[in-house]
């Protein structure tokens, strides 16, 4: 039994992990600080350490020694999120297997795992000697709903089409409809697939740091940079960099991004030598783009470079044939991650959901899905688990298509309908009708098509 010492210094994510792998039949030791850890890296043999890249004593880069000096084979997976990727990158630099971003999905940590098992340990590089771009693995390998909608599968042959190709891609849609999981997706079927999906979210990179961030800095380049630091650029060779909410870039960063891709070079912050780079960008915004620069606050020449194929992200209320399939996706993830056993959801609640806006789409329907189970004491969700604004949301909350409670029935048909595009089996699912009721309703109203 192959044993893993993870390093977490918060305790309900460390425990959570504890049981998911101990289910998989690892032995699993913890410790919520480097100097708890070093103890028990002294003392036992682990095959694999999983370390937070930042603890209350210390980061997880320092632990690489300790663990180099009491067992060479040992193989390190870095924790991190998206913003300490540079960190990340400089641990692999000093010997560390792989890294994985959180938030992540079960099944991530488990293929990192047994590829470190399944490798056996190269020796450690030296400070001049890099890695081997192919070994910075940043991927959410998290599932992708494909869904069955209409607008779905118009968006999936999209990703299909594009993703073979070296085309940059405009990713547009609102808030929480699954901008990053379509990115990762083009890159996941793409031939740079084995390589790098660096995610930046532009908007919460602060100014001031923002071409450190993207192109690195060296030694002593400003007051506070006291080590190298490698760019989202240069952690991304090879791969894809997804630039999350692009329309929050500063105009000056917009020139030197510019730059950068169309040079294919770029230059850390201090350093007077010019380093190569072969990244696809694939950019989203939840932002009318074009406005913006007809407004002059985006850089035209950049936004044609960025789009120059662009997809479009339907938001929920226009996938109601999905919602249920995403549902279940969510209930599944929770199970896992919470370690509960919740079945299903209850009929009122399923009615609930498919009455509701969903104004916050995919991401707000997996946190109440989570929540949720979080509050189930039963092997059903049931109703009253619900926010009030979900569980009481009814079909004057939205417009739907309940016939025989609706005085503006031929209205809804005719919606329904266009919708469909003319389609009468999916118009009649639509409206939560057989197929013969809708031709009933179609010879009353005296609607052909």
């Amino acid at each position: 039994m192959s044993k893993i010492l993870i390093v977490e210094d918060d305790v309900a994510f460390c425990t959570m992990l504890k049981t998911f792998l101990e289910k998989k039949e690892y032995e699993v030791a913890t410790a919520f600080s480097g100097n708890e850890a070093i103890p028990k890296i002294k003392k036992e043999t682990f095959d694999i350490v999983l370390a937070d890249v930042r603890l209350p004593d210390r980061d997880g880069i320092t632990l690489l020694d300790e663990i180099h000096k009491s067992n060479s084979d040992t193989q390190v997976i870095i924790m991190t999120g998206y913003a300490e990727i540079n960190m990340a990158v400089n641990a692999i630099k000093q010997g560390a297997f792989d890294y994985v971003s959180k938030p992540f999905n079960p099944d991530t940590i488990l293929q990192t795992i047994q590829k470190a098992l399944n490798t056996s340990k190269a020796p450690i590089p030296t400070k001049n000697k890099k890695t081997p771009k192919s070994e910075v693995s940043t991927s959410q390998n998290e599932a992708f709903v494909r869904g069955v909608s209409d607008a779905s599968k118009k968006l999936n042959e999209y990703v299909a089409l594009v993703a073979p190709t070296r085309m940059s891609v405009l990713v547009v849609g609102d808030s929480g409809t699954g901008k990053e999981y379509v990115a990762s997706s083009i890159h996941k079927a793409s031939k740079r697939s084995e390589k790098p999906f660096v995610a930046v979210d532009c908007g919460a990179i602060p100014k001031e740091i923002a071409s450190s961030e993207f192109f690195g800095h060296i030694k002593g380049s400003f007051t506070g940079a006291v080590n190298d630091k490698v760019g989202h650029f240069e952690a991304a060779n090879g791969g894809t960099l997804f630039l999350d909410e692009i329309g929050n870039l500063s105009y000056e960063l917009q020139v030197q991004l510019l730059r950068a891709l169309q040079e294919r070079k770029i230059k850390p912050v201090g350093s007077n030598k010019e380093i190569e780079v072969d990244i696809r960008v694939i950019a989203a915004t939840n932002e009318d783009l074009s406005l913006a620069v007809k407004e002059g606050e985006f850089r035209e020449d950049l936004y044609h470079r960025l789009n120059e194929f662009s997809i479009k992200v339907p938001p929920l209320k226009d996938r109601i044939e999905d919602l249920m399939l995403f549902a279940n996706h969510f209930l599944e993830e929770s199970n896992v991650e919470l370690d509960k056993h919740v079945v299903g959801f209850a009929d009122e609640v399923l009615e609930a959901f498919k009455n509701y806006d969903w104004p916050g789409n995919l991401r707000e329907l997996k946190n109440i899905v989570k929540r949720s189970v979080l509050l189930s004491q039963k092997d059903m969700i049931t109703l009253d688990i619900l926010p009030n604004d979900i569980a009481y949301a009814t079909t004057s909350a939205k417009q739907t298509y309940g016939l025989f409670k609706n005085q503006n029935e031929q209205e809804l048909i005719l919606d329904a309908l266009e919708k469909a595009n003319g389609n009468k089996a999916k118009a009649a699912r639509m409206l939560s009708i057989d197929r013969k009721t809708l031709y009933n309703k179609l010879k009353q109203y005296d609607i052909s098509l």
